[in-house]
């Protein structure tokens, strides 16, 4: 009997006591129903630690679903929370969402199809031609297109959707672009994209269904303040030279 792909599946957290308990029983019970040809994990990374009730209530839920995990990285950042777990697993297939659940769990298996089938990147698109988008902000729907548009012109990149919570990496492809990846805030996932595809690797792009989470908390200015910033700084180290000069 052929053995199992490995399949894990992150849940980056901060201040999260209200979505934690509300959707990740609806993400485990997706997962078991819908991947039940791989032996798979599903892992809450919080990335602070929270200063609410997330870890208590995250510890609980682990009590009762066998294959849920709960890791406190004592370090503030998305990105650097994705990038330690991510490392430190060794399943097949590497994948993050937000825990908001604002992509639509049915594209799931269309990233991990695309692994399957050779990608070594997979990405949701809000941007993409044919997704969908609900509840979205003009302001916000304005300055993702803007932002994308940056990188296409100073990159020559063809994705285009950055910055979409829900992506998926080959273990091999992670393990040799993560080392290479600075940032560890929420512009991790444009340098990883960047890099990823400056240096060689085939990146693939599914547009989804998206529902804007009105109680966010990302601070659009800031945020946008250091997605410039780390642009800056990719175009002046270009870091995929690196990787492209040690293979």
């Amino acid at each position: 009997m052929a053995q199992k792909l490995t399949l894990s599946v992150i849940l980056p957290v901060y201040n999260e006591e209200k979505d934690v308990p509300r959707n990740v029983p609806i993400l485990y019970k997706y997962l078991k129903e819908n991947f039940t040809q791989y032996s798979w994990e599903l892992i809450i990374a919080d990335n602070g630690p929270s200063k609410d009730r997330t870890p208590e209530i995250s510890k609980e839920l682990t009590k009762n679903y066998r294959s849920l995990f709960y890791i406190c990285i004592p370090r503030p950042g998305r990105g650097g929370a994705l990038k330690e777990v991510w490392q430190k697993r060794k399943s097949d297939y590497l994948c993050y969402m937000d825990v908001d659940l604002s992509s639509d769990l049915s594209f799931l298996s269309q990233l991990i199809s695309f692994l399957e089938n050779g990608a070594d990147i997979a990405i949701g698109s809000r941007l993409k031609r044919g997704a969908k988008v609900y509840g979205r902000t003009l302001l916000r729907e304005i300055m993702s297109r803007g932002y994308n548009i940056l990188i296409r012109t100073f990159f020559w990149t063809s994705f285009c959707d950055a910055q979409c919570g829900f992506k998926a990496i080959r273990k091999e492809a992670a393990m040799k672009l993560l080392p290479y990846v600075e940032d560890k805030g929420w512009f991790f996932d444009s340098e990883l994209l960047i890099t990823g595809e400056k240096a060689g690797f085939k990146i693939k792009e599914v547009p989804i269904v998206w529902r804007d989470d009105p109680a966010s908390t990302v601070k659009v200015a800031k945020t946008a303040w250091g997605d410039i910033k780390g642009l800056a700084r990719l175009f002046i180290t270009r870091p995929w030279k690196k990787i492209q000069n040690s293979k």
